[in-house]
C-alpha cells in the first residue's frame, strides 16, 4: 500500500504561534489520476467541517491550530484517516489504493474508479474506460448518447447527435476538445460516435455552464480532457467491427515526451446500407453511400520539471451521396472539422499555476442538389482564432482562477447558388460575418461558514462585429453554493447569466448538417438566458448515489428560422428570414446511481416543460418548444458475471417531440389547400428503445486486453419516425381530400460484432 506523503510549508518565521493554518491537498488514484469529487472531513477540537475535491483533484481549508483528523474518502477507494498537529500552512500529497472485496478469502470484486462522479453543483465527471458495458452501435462508448441518459438531457431520438439541455436549443450546447471549442458533432446524424474515446480521459459535463471560464453558450459545457500523462510504453489499442474501426497508439518518444494518435474509418456502405434497403418496407433509405474518418493527435512534453507543453489536434470529414431515380434526384453533403490547440501549463509556486494556449478551429459544411435542370449549392464555415489565458492561484486559503480569452471568428453562414440549366438566370447568395469577441473572468470558492463553500464567478464579455450597433458588454455573474451538513449529503443552489453570440440556426426537423452557423450582426441580437437551480447529492449506502434536483430557466432574443432548405430558392436576407422571440424552460431532475460491485448502472428520470413565444408565430402565443419532451427516463444495467463475460443493457423511453400538423383543408381553384391551427401542435409517437451487450474477455488486465463486443441497437425493432409526411389524396370529384400521416424510419434494429485490443 502506497504511503501518504505529508510535508509542511513554512511561510514566514514569525508564525509559529498562529492560531489557524491552511491545508492545502490533492488526491490521486494508485495510477496517479487526479481524484475528482472525493469527500474529505476536518475534526478539530470535536469540530467538524466538510469539503470535496475540484475538478484538478484540489482541496483546501481553513483551519484552527491543534491536533486534526483529516479523512479521505472516494468511492470504490479506501478510505484513509490522516493525524497529526496542525501548527503551520501544510501541503498534503494523498494516494488512495483501490478497495478490493474479500468473502470467503476469495475476491468476488475488483472495485475500480466510480464510472461516474458527481461533482459540485450537480455537475457529471464520466470515466469513460468504466462505462465500457453501456451498449452502442460499434462496441464503443458513445459520449454523446451517455449524457442523454442523464437527467436534464433530452434524448434527441434517431438521426439527430445534438444534445437537448434544459429546455434550450441544440446551438446552446459547447462542446469544448483540449480547450477548443468544436462546432460540428455529429457522424451520420448521431448513429456514429463522434470522439474516438479512447483518446479521451475524461469528460466534465455541466448542464448550467456554472464556471465562468466558460461562455458563449446558454445551456451546457462539456469538456473533452485527453490524455494529459506522457505514456511510459508503447500501447496500441482499439476497435475492428463490422461498421466501423478505430485504432490508438501511444508512443513514448523520450523519457518526457511522447505522442497519442487514434483514427477511425467506417465502411457502412458495404454492409448496413443492403441490410437497410432490402428490410426497409416503405423504401425509407435508397441507393445511399456514406462514409466518415476522424484523427486525434495529442503530443506531451515536460519542458521542466515545472512546464508541460501539450499540443491536441483533431480533424474529421464526412460524405453522405444520396440518389433517388423516382424523383430524378441526386444530392450530396459533405462536413469537416479541424481543430489544433497547443496550450503551455506552468507552476509557478507551490500555490500558482498559469495556463496559455492558442487555438484553430473550423468547421465546414456542403449540400450540393440537382433535380430535372435544376442545380443547387449551398454552404457555410465558421472558424476561430482564439487565445487563452487562466491562473490558478490562492489568496490565504481560498482558491482562485481568473484570466482572459479573445477570439476572432470568421463565418460564411450561407454561400447560395442556383443554377437553371434551361435558363439564363442564375442566382447567387453570400453572406460574410467577421466578429471580435473578448472576455475576462474570475472564480473564486470561498468558505462562507464551516460546511458552506461557495463558487462564486463573474465574466465581462465584449463583442464587436464592426459597427457601433452590432457591440455589447455584458456582465455574467455565476453563483453556486454548496451545503455540506454531513460528509455524504450536500445541497447546492445556484444562479446562472449566459450570453450568446454565435448560434446555431437549424434548417431541417432531423439536424442533418445544412444547419449553419451565424453571428450577431446586422441587427441579430445576442442571446441571453437567467437560470434557477437547486438540488442535492446523498451517498445513500457504500455503493449507492442520489441525485435530486430542479431548475428554471428564461431566455431572450432566440432565433427560429422557420423556412427551411426548401426556402433557399427566396434567396432573402437572413435578417429578414430569422424570427426572433422569448423562451422559458423548468423541471425536475432525479438520479439514482450504483457505481460498484457485479452490478452497476443508474437510473434517470426528467419531468421538463419547453416553451416558446414568436409575435410572428402562433398568432403571438405561446407555443411548445420542438423538443418539449414531458417525460424523459433512461434505465442502464452493467453486470459483470465473472472474468470473461459482462453485460450491458439500455432502456429509454422519451415522450415524442413535437411537430405542426395542418387541422384541416379546404380546396381554391380545385386545388387543395391546408390550414393550420396552432404551432407545434402534434407531437410524434413516444420514442422507446432497448439496446443491448455482451463482451467476452480473452485477456484482461491492466496492461492488456481482448474482448469480443456483441451489441443490438434497438433490440426490438421497435419503429421510431425521424418524421411524418402527408400523402395527400383527392378522389375523382375534387370535392374530398383524404390525408393519411406516414411515419418515415431512418433505420430499426442495428446489430453489430467487433474486436477490442489493447497490448
Amino acid at each position: 500500500m502506497r504511503s501518504i506523503i505529508l510535508f509542511c510549508l513554512f511561510c514566514f518565521s514569525n508564525l509559529f504561534a498562529q492560531s489557524k493554518a491552511t491545508i492545502f491537498g490533492n488526491v490521486k488514484s494508485a495510477e496517479n489520476l487526479n481524484l475528482i469529487g472525493a469527500s474529505i472531513g476536518f475534526n478539530v477540537d470535536g469540530q467538524k467541517k466538510y469539503s470535496a475535491t475540484d475538478s484538478l483533484g484540489a482541496f483546501s481549508a481553513n483551519l484552527k491550530s491543534g491536533l486534526v483528523i483529516v479523512t479521505i474518502s472516494y468511492l470504490g477507494c479506501l478510505e484513509k484517516e490522516l493525524n497529526f498537529d496542525l501548527k503551520k500552512d501544510t501541503i498534503l500529497s494523498i494516494v488512495l489504493e483501490k478497495d478490493i472485496s474479500f468473502l470467503k478469502e476469495v475476491v468476488v470484486s475488483n472495485n475500480k474508479k466510480k464510472n461516474i462522479t458527481t461533482l459540485s453543483g450537480g455537475k457529471l465527471s464520466f470515466n469513460l474506460k468504466e462505462l465500457s458495458s453501456v451498449p452502442t452501435v460499434l462496441g464503443t462508448t458513445d459520449i454523446i448518447k451517455l449524457l442523454q441518459l442523464t437527467p436534464g438531457v433530452q434524448n434527441s431520438g434517431d438521426a439527430n447527435g445534438y444534445l437537448y439541455v434544459r429546455g434550450g436549443d441544440p446551438g446552446h450546447n459547447a462542446i469544448v476538445y483540449g480547450g477548443t471549442p468544436i462546432y460540428g458533432m455529429s457522424h451520420l446524424l448521431g448513429v456514429f460516435p463522434f470522439y474516438n474515446t479512447d483518446h479521451i480521459q475524461e469528460v466534465e459535463f455541466d448542464k448550467s455552464s456554472s464556471n465562468a471560464k466558460y461562455g458563449g453558450r446558454l445551456s451546457s459545457t462539456t469538456l473533452l480532457i485527453p490524455n494529459k500523462k506522457v505514456p511510459q510504453q508503447v500501447t496500441i489499442q482499439g476497435n475492428i467491427g463490422l461498421l466501423a474501426s478505430q485504432l490508438t497508439l501511444a508512443i513514448p518518444i523520450t523519457e518526457k515526451s511522447g505522442l497519442f494518435i487514434s483514427g477511425r474509418k467506417t465502411y457502412i456502405d458495404e454492409v448496413i446500407a443492403p441490410i437497410l434497403n432490402s428490410g426497409s418496407k416503405n423504401k425509407d433509405v435508397q441507393n445511399m453511400k456514406y462514409g466518415f474518418l476522424d484523427s486525434n493527435l495529442t503530443f506531451i512534453i515536460e519542458i521542466s520539471k515545472n512546464s508541460l507543453l501539450t499540443v491536441d489536434a483533431f480533424i474529421s470529414s464526412d460524405k453522405l451521396k444520396i440518389k433517388d431515380s423516382n424523383l430524378t434526384l441526386q444530392s450530396s453533403l459533405k462536413w469537416d472539422n479541424f481543430a489544433v490547440s497547443p496550450t503551455l501549463i506552468s507552476k509557478l509556486s507551490p500555490k500558482t499555476s498559469m495556463s496559455n494556449g492558442i487555438y484553430f478551429t473550423q468547421y465546414t459544411n456542403e449540400l450540393y442538389m440537382e433535380q430535372s435542370t435544376i442545380q443547387m449549392g449551398v454552404s457555410s464555415y465558421v472558424q476561430d482564432f482564439g487565445f487563452t489565458n487562466s491562473v490558478r492561484f490562492f489568496i490565504k486559503e481560498i482558491p482562485f482562477e481568473s484570466g482572459l480569452q479573445y477570439i476572432f471568428h470568421n463565418l460564411q453562414p450561407q454561400k447560395i447558388r442556383i443554377e437553371n440549366l434551361d435558363a439564363d438566370k442564375n442566382t447567387e447568395q453570400n453572406n460574410l460575418i467577421k466578429a471580435n469577441e473578448l472576455a475576462v473572468f474570475a472564480t473564486a470558492k470561498p468558505k462562507l461558514y464551516d460546511n458552506l463553500i461557495a463558487e462564486l464567478g463573474l465574466r465581462v464579455s465584449y463583442y464587436s462585429s464592426g459597427l457601433k450597433s452590432n457591440s455589447f458588454l455584458h456582465l455574467q455573474p455565476r453563483i453556486v453554493l454548496n451545503y455540506y451538513p454531513h460528509k455524504n449529503f450536500s445541497v447546492y443552489t445556484s444562479y446562472n447569466r449566459q450570453n450568446q453570440y454565435l448560434n446555431l440556426i437549424t434548417t431541417s426537423s432531423v439536424g442533418i448538417p445544412t444547419d449553419f452557423w451565424i453571428a450577431s450582426s446586422d441587427g441579430i441580437p445576442s442571446q441571453s438566458s437567467n437560470e434557477f437551480s437547486i438540488g442535492s447529492n446523498q451517498t445513500i449506502s457504500r455503493n449507492i448515489t442520489s441525485l435530486f434536483g430542479g431548475f428554471y430557466r428564461s431566455m431572450k432574443n432566440l432565433l427560429e428560422y422557420p423556412y427551411g432548405v426548401t426556402q433557399f430558392n427566396e434567396m432573402a436576407t437572413l435578417k429578414k428570414d430569422l424570427l426572433v422571440g422569448r423562451g422559458k424552460a423548468y423541471g425536475l431532475e432525479m438520479m439514482l446511481r450504483k457505481n460498484n460491485g457485479k452490478f452497476k448502472g443508474w437510473l434517470s428520470y426528467t419531468l421538463s416543460w419547453s416553451n416558446r413565444n414568436f409575435d410572428e408565430l402562433n398568432n403571438g402565443n405561446t407555443y411548445f418548444a420542438k423538443y418539449d419532451r414531458r417525460h424523459n427516463l433512461s434505465l442502464v444495467g452493467m453486470y459483470d458475471l465473472n472474468s470473461k463475460w459482462n453485460f450491458g443493457v439500455t432502456q429509454i423511453f422519451s415522450s415524442g417531440n413535437r411537430f405542426t400538423m395542418p387541422t384541416s383543408w379546404y380546396f381554391i381553384n380545385n386545388n387543395p389547400v391546408k390550414e393550420y391551427s396552432e404551432y407545434n401542435n402534434a407531437q410524434m409517437p413516444n420514442y422507446i428503445r432497448t439496446d443491448i451487450s455482451v463482451n467476452y474477455f480473452f485477456i484482461k488486465t491492466a496492461k492488456k486486453e481482448s474482448a469480443l463486443n456483441f451489441s443490438v441497437y434497438n433490440t426490438f425493432n421497435i419503429e421510431n419516425p425521424i418524421y411524418v409526411v402527408l400523402n395527400v389524396t383527392v378522389n375523382e370529384n375534387k370535392d374530398s381530400v383524404i390525408v393519411k400521416p406516414e411515419n418515415k424510419v431512418l433505420y430499426r434494429i442495428l446489430p453489430s460484432i467487433s474486436w477490442r485490443f489493447k497490448f
